[in-house]
């Protein structure tokens, strides 16, 4: 099979043809059709995350069907089209987090396109535990965004409670897809990106946003949570400040550069700052079904699977409005 490997951090990934992996007892083999790109991708590339796997295959939203099953998988069939995401493995009850239901912050985690291959490649092996149905409503392109951007920008969504007024710092993928929940649920959402992004500003608009401007500038009025999707450490004060009284800004990446440090005065007044980590099978359940009844709709930027160190770059440079996408033909 084809596949794009990465064979050191720092270094572009190379086109290379791999034996199709077999699954073991618990998991299924699955035809990959499409892999959305993911911030975490890049930090994995570009050696901010560190010690994966290597060499690597990438990808950590695969939407494909399945085309082997083992001995243990008494969930799906074989053709059934599935997704997989970030998490790929918890140890279920050997600690004390995935005992109290928080299997996202399992000590002994492992995830997909990051301790074992991912979605870069026309075929891949996951855990059929960690594998969700996809509604048939949802093409393959754009189910593939919803699997990380969508899920754990879910999981980040609902750390600010019932928030009327919400800001998204950063308008990439995860910020496309959750202003449409927010906008079905009648939340305002204000938009802040790189002062120079008037089209990622006019993007935001499109897509229902009450305010769109650059990341120096405070809204109009105060809001009462923020969401960093961006990975950059100077928007924690930036957002802090931007937030009411009893507000909440929550950090959704998994890696961001160095936080400055702020004045308590913002932070004073029962502000909140909190950091979201990875996901759960349940959070996947939850937004998988109101994707659905929301009818979200992800805009994405396409790709061949041979084009991957391209599409990385388009992501990295910020030329990419919406969700990158890998073909796999």
């Amino acid at each position: 099979m084809r596949a794009m490997i990465l064979e050191a951090q720092r270094q572009p990934l190379r086109l290379a043809e791999l034996p199709v992996p077999k699954p073991n007892p618990q998991q299924v083999l699955i035809r990959v059709r499409a892999c959305a790109l993911c911030r975490t991708d890049l930090h994995i590339v570009d050696g901010e995350l560190t010690h994966p796997k290597l060499p690597l295959v990438l990808g950590h939203q695969i939407v494909g069907t399945i085309e082997a099953i083992g001995d243990r998988v008494d969930k799906f069939s074989i053709g059934q089209r599935v997704g997989v995401p970030w998490l790929g493995y918890t140890c279920g009850d050997r600690c004390p987090y995935c005992l109290s239901g928080r299997e996202n912050l399992c000590d002994y985690a492992e995830f997909t396109g990051y301790n074992f291959d991912g979605g870069f490649a026309e075929y891949t092996v996951a855990d059929y535990r960690f594998c969700f149905p996809l509604d048939p409503s949802f093409p393959d392109l754009q189910a593939a965004p919803l699997l990380c951007g969508g899920l754990i920008g879910y999981r980040a969504y609902t750390m600010t409670g019932d928030a009327e007024k919400l800001g998204f710092y950063g308008f990439g993928s995860a910020a496309h897809i959750l202003i449409q929940l927010a906008s079905y649920q009648g939340r305002q959402v204000f938009a802040f990106t790189r002062s120079s992004d008037i089209k990622g500003q006019e993007f935001a608009r499109q897509l229902g946003a009450t305010w769109a401007g650059g990341s120096d500038e405070l809204p109009r009025e105060p809001l009462d949570a923020a969401i960093i999707f961006a990975p950059v450490g100077k928007l924690v004060p930036t957002a802090l400040r931007a937030v009411a009284k009893g507000g909440v800004v929550v950090c959704a990446g998994i890696h961001m550069s160095d936080i400055p440090s702020f004045p308590y005065d913002i932070l004073w007044e029962e502000r909140v700052l909190r950091s979201v980590a990875n996901l759960t099978r349940q959070d996947g359940e939850k937004f998988l079904s109101l994707a659905s009844q929301v009818r979200i709709r992800t805009e994405v930027n396409l790709f061949p699977l041979i084009q991957a160190n391209e599409a990385l770059d388009a992501l990295r440079s910020g030329k990419i409005d919406g969700s990158a996408v890998l073909v796999v033909d």
